[in-house]
């Protein structure tokens, strides 16, 4: 079956617009550490790593059960309750939080032409990004350097819906605030539940960016990277 040809592409964002690593521990962390003993923290840099670890870990595996989105400022306040011997300040979590989230967000990386290719794609459709991310900050910041953020008409965050991705709330938030039905919809992402089984059971059109076929989804919904958008959105009829 050929699918309706779109109005509107929703792109999530790590994995699928930028390169990246999950980690939390592996990028250097020295200006977080810092600050941490700045603060009067007494651990070393090591300690200091897995202590973070165990603290996102904690988080990630209460959102795992509902998919309830937390923050930065969550997990920097849990974690400096343990790792100070006062309570932190709003202070000192908003200054751990900007110092970690420049450290991490220095490992992403723009492929190059990816500017060239959503300012394209953006003369035809309206483009959105829905995005997990503890940071209500960040996606627009990266977005902005590559010189695209003009080109979307919304980025749905998760730190901002509440919900992360696959939770329906996340993509009918974006509809919502796009003002479209899920028909004329198509998804791309780079996670099989998160961006493919979640949007297509909204009822919208999914492309999953699988290059060594790792997921159990049919050829035609399948890219092996970004840049093959283009040829498959011109397979489809006007």
């Amino acid at each position: 079956m050929i699918p309706r040809r779109p109005t509107h592409l929703l792109f999530d964002f790590f994995g699928t617009l930028v390169d990246y690593s999950p980690s939390r521990t592996e990028q250097g962390y020295q200006r977080s550490h810092a600050l941490l003993r700045e603060f009067g923290g007494e651990w070393g840099y090591e300690r200091f790593l897995d202590a973070w670890s165990a603290a996102s870990a904690r988080f990630d595996q209460d959102s795992a059960v509902d998919d309830r989105e937390f923050s930065m400022t969550d997990v920097a306040t849990a974690f400096l309750r343990e790792a100070l011997p006062q309570k932190p300040s709003p202070g000192q979590v908003e200054a751990f939080v900007a110092a970690y989230l420049a450290e991490w967000s220095a490992a992403v990386r723009h492929p190059a032409g990816v500017d060239v290719l959503l300012k394209a794609l953006s003369s035809e459709f309206r483009l959105a990004v829905v995005s997990n991310t503890h940071s209500p900050t960040m996606v627009p910041e990266q977005l902005a350097a590559m010189g695209v953020l003009d080109a979307m008409d919304a980025v749905v965050l998760s730190v901002d819906v509440g919900r992360r991705k696959p939770h329906p709330d996340i993509y009918r938030a974006a509809m919502r605030h796009l003002g479209v039905p899920a028909q004329d919809v198509w998804f791309i992402g780079d996670s099989y539940e998160a961006d493919y089984a979640g949007p297509r059971r909204m009822g919208m059109e999914a492309l999953l960016i699988d290059p060594r076929d790792t997921a159990s989804v049919p050829p035609r919904h399948r890219l092996d990277t970004v840049f093959d958008l283009p040829d498959r959105l011109d397979r489809v009829a006007r």
